[in-house]
């Protein structure tokens, strides 16, 4: 099974981003504890551009089973992704590391859920393991 894993804006800055919401694993932390896993052929992006991930998502199509994404602030903004995820043939795990739901307002409504079969959020950088863990079961 191929999973893409996909990281949208500021990301790149996990570990040293605001570490009291986040936490302090980084990006590349995340991405050793879910390739230690050892469930399936995992491809890990980042991007702070819309576009790059709306390209990644389409390049997934016939190419990956299932996508893991953390949009970021993409999630509350972009119908551009909401599009390409709707275009993708295999499922889709949407994950936050906080709870977007106890944030702020504006953090509560994303558009990428309209497309996820599943929507993990609070569970700390867990949530990207257990992401995987739904898609291989």
């Amino acid at each position: 099974m191929k999973i893409l894993v996909l990281n949208g804006p500021n990301l790149n800055l996990l570990g040293t981003r605001e570490p009291e919401i986040y936490g302090a694993d980084t990006l590349a932390d995340v991405e050793a504890s879910c390739r230690a896993l050892g469930l399936a052929d995992l491809e890990f992006r980042q991007s702070n551009h819309e576009g790059q991930l709306v390209d990644w998502i389409q390049e997934a199509r016939g190419n990956a089973d299932g996508i893991v994404i953390n949009p970021g602030a993409y999630s509350h903004t972009s119908v551009a992704i909401l599009d390409a995820l709707n275009a993708f043939e295999g499922r889709v795990v949407e994950v936050h590391v906080s709870n977007i739901h106890k944030r702020e307002a504006f953090r509560h409504h994303s558009y990428v859920s309209a497309r996820a079969d599943a929507v993990i959020a609070g569970l700390g950088v867990e949530g990207y393991r257990a992401a995987l863990r739904w898609l291989v079961a």
